[in-house]
């Protein structure tokens, strides 16, 4: 069997859907396919399911600052099957959502296993072959979990959802945002974890105050954080408890070890024998500012291309190159990947937006560096010793505020809004310009004075 569109994607996560919606509104005969589930990693084993996880791990410390606002809580208790059910039941209301979606954008949508087969043709399953003027790869990325002996007794961050029921004790082995994730909502949930990094300290590539003061704030939230420390191999069996075997000569048992040290792009299976493009060392498809791999015709988006592994970044994209492969009107520009922000949903959140200080230095030789912490102000009442800590970097020569920084409560929240700002290109001098709302932790922002200037 054969049919014939213009766009024929591979993959239905945040870029596949939006490209495809997109393309199919510019009057684009569309095909998408997917061979696991709507909504790709970010709605069903990533964002959406980890953000819930991380509510519900908030609600301990929140009973307990409820005591001090004269509220009486005994005899709470947590049940992680609900917490686990009723996320489930969101997600498959979300993959309910994406496949409406795509029905009424009027996009063919194929379940199954896509390859390409050649230019011009994708078949599912082997069997039916689509023909088509353009393929888009937005297959996104996996887990990533190193050789090892006892590796069959892992689990990757994806089998957090859906435990059957929640261990005791867990080793999490990573440094990056996943694994800070994880090991926050763990310990929320009153899990004993550890969690191991290989360097000397974890969330790499962030700015290194703020590296510092969420490693802090995590180790007393009571996790049990092991720098410098790798594993070598991993006894045990898959019902019981787990020793691991470090590289120091130490070892530490738990019930389950969930490993985060990383994704790799997702192309398993997706070319035919004789079919390939371009990739990087780390498998990540090459593509130019069109999102054209090296096959004429055959494009690729979103953690597959491993540019920035954000959500919103592969949906930017996909709007993108569905404006220019079909709209009416081209984008007279590539997409711009400056300013883009982002949070980590660790206890305590990270929210981040243009250069850290070690970035901005080499970039600009003579920075001012501004910066606060305090407790904010609904702990007062309480023996919760709670933080936050905001950082504003700005180029001494401009004064336009190349970085901002926070770590704390509704920092993600806060940070979106100043992004804003921070990409209009804002001046510090704009910022102590700004009245500030009181009381708010926000208002530190625009009222941080005394900044020390550092140069490279």
């Amino acid at each position: 069997m054969s049919d014939e569109f213009d766009l024929v994607v591979i993959g239905a996560g945040s870029g596949g859907v939006r490209a495809a919606r997109m393309a199919s509104g510019h009057g684009a005969r569309v095909a998408i396919i997917e061979e696991r589930f709507f909504g790709g990693t970010c709605v069903n084993v990533g964002c959406v399911p980890k953000k819930l996880f991380a509510y519900g791990a908030g609600f301990p410390e929140e009973f307990e600052l409820a005591a001090s606002y004269g509220y009486q809580l005994d005899g709470w208790r947590f049940d992680w099957n609900t917490l686990r059910d009723n996320k489930t039941r969101e997600i498959e209301r979300l993959n309910g959502i994406y496949n409406r979606i795509l029905d009424n954008a009027g996009v063919t949508v194929f379940e199954g296993h896509g390859r390409i087969e050649g230019p011009g043709r994708v078949s599912v399953d082997g069997d039916r072959v689509l023909e088509c003027k353009h393929i888009l790869i937005a297959t996104g990325g996996k887990p990533h979990v190193p050789e090892l002996p006892g590796d069959h007794l892992v689990r990757i961050s994806d089998d957090l959802f859906y435990l059957d029921k929640l261990p005791e004790r867990v080793a999490v082995v990573g440094g990056g945002y996943i694994a800070c994730e994880f090991a926050s909502i763990l310990n929320g949930l009153g899990v004993e974890v550890h969690q191991l990094y290989r360097r000397d300290l974890i969330l790499r590539g962030f700015d290194g105050e703020i590296r510092e003061f969420v490693a802090e704030r995590m180790a007393a939230a009571g996790i049990h954080i092991h720098v410098n420390t790798d594993v070598s191999a991993i006894e045990g069996d898959a019902g019981g408890e787990k020793t691991l075997r470090l590289l120091n000569g130490d070892s530490l048992v738990v019930d389950e070890v969930f490993y985060a040290t990383g994704r790799v792009p997702k192309l398993d299976g997706l070319f035919a024998e004789g079919v390939s493009v371009q990739t990087r060392d780390n498998g990540a498809v090459i593509v130019d500012d069109a999102f054209q791999t090296s096959e004429p015709g055959i494009h690729a988006l979103g953690d597959v291309t491993d540019r920035l592994q954000l959500t919103p970044v592969a949906l930017a994209e996909g709007m993108w190159l569905a404006a220019h492969l079909f709209g009416e009107h081209k984008p007279k520009a590539p997409l711009d990947y400056r300013d883009v922000p982002t949070a980590v949903f660790c206890h305590p959140n990270i929210g981040t937006v243009g250069l850290s200080q070690e970035e901005a230095l080499a970039e600009y030789g003579t920075i001012r560096v501004y910066k606060s912490q305090f407790r904010p102000m609904r702990y007062t009442l309480s023996d919760i010793q709670e933080k936050s800590m905001m950082k504003l970097i700005v180029d001494d020569a401009s004064d336009r505020v190349v970085g901002l920084h926070m770590a704390g409560e509704e920092s993600a929240e806060i940070t979106q809004g100043f992004a804003v700002a921070v990409r209009m290109g804002a001046t510090k001098a704009d910022f102590d310009a700004t009245v500030g709302i009181h009381p708010t932790s926000a208002e530190e922002l625009v009222t941080l004075r005394d900044g020390e200037t550092v140069s490279g």
